[in-house]
């Protein structure tokens, strides 16, 4: 048995990726959107009944990947990083509860740490399920795999994921990552102002960075197009030499991240 299961977990929506090991083939991917965003409690009931539906699929792994996706966490110069602190690091940022779980992962090659609650609801019923696995913050995943694409650029680069309801930003410069959050958007209106006010507190010319949007988004679509209108370097990006064939995904209904964790 040589297959990894990677779920991404978030209040806007599960993504599902099934990849045979050895072959290299992915066997299985869904993603499903909410209609409206749901609670950790209703996300996981969604979870239940997606992987109580996936028959064999879902049954038999040598290797299970969580990676959850939200807004609650915070990069940690790794310098300044000291794991008892980890409430200090988000306590600005996010509602923490006297139970929540924070965890942290490490940025390879960056010297900076990514620190975050996890959904632990979820964490516990993947262990009952398969037992031992691995889980990250979807940050950590996009962080490491942009970098990996960005090794030979030193000019600055905006990516942006964007899905129905959130952007997923982050700016490199000189193979640096200088800036990565997430935010959620209603119209282009929003989407534009996010990136803009981001790209203007990074002091960046719109006149030289290259900005690269991927995930729902084509060119011509009304964000593409709005964007388009103030920064001119603007390119539907597609990931180069992943580690999975891209020819197999006909459908781009997968999201990147997931894809990165295989």
């Amino acid at each position: 048995m040589y297959r990894k299961l990677s779920i991404q977990a978030g209040l806007n929506g599960l993504s599902f990726c099934v990849l045979d090991t050895i072959t290299n083939k992915i066997l299985a991917f869904e993603r499903v959107n909410f209609k409206t965003q749901l609670t950790p409690y209703l996300m996981l009931k969604e979870l239940k009944e997606k992987l109580s539906k996936q028959g064999e699929v879902g049954r038999n792994f040598s290797e299970v990947m969580v990676i959850h996706k939200n807004n609650m966490f915070g990069l940690v110069p790794k310098p300044l990083f000291n794991k008892e602190e980890l409430p200090n690091y988000l306590k600005f940022n996010a509602k923490i509860m006297a139970n929540d779980l924070i965890a942290y992962d490490e940025v390879p090659n960056q010297e900076i740490i990514n620190v975050y609650i996890p959904y632990t609801n979820v964490n516990n019923y993947i262990f009952e399920l398969f037992g031992a696995f691995e889980f990250k913050h979807s940050g950590t995943v996009l962080i490491n795999t942009l970098l990996k694409q960005n090794r030979t650029s030193s000019e600055p680069v905006c990516y942006v994921q964007v899905s129905e309801r959130e952007m997923e930003m982050m700016v490199i410069s000189d193979k640096k990552l200088l800036f990565y959050n997430q935010f959620e958007y209603r119209n282009k209106e929003d989407f534009l102002y996010y990136l803009l006010f981001s790209l203007e507190q990074l002091q960046m010319d719109l006149e030289k960075v290259n900005l690269k949007l991927f995930g729902s988004i084509e060119e011509g679509d009304p964000i593409y197009d709005l964007c388009y209108q103030y920064i001119k370097n603007v390119s539907v990006f597609v990931p180069s030499n992943p580690s999975f064939p891209m020819e197999q995904l006909e459908n781009e209904s997968i999201d990147f991240s997931i894809l990165s964790s295989l």
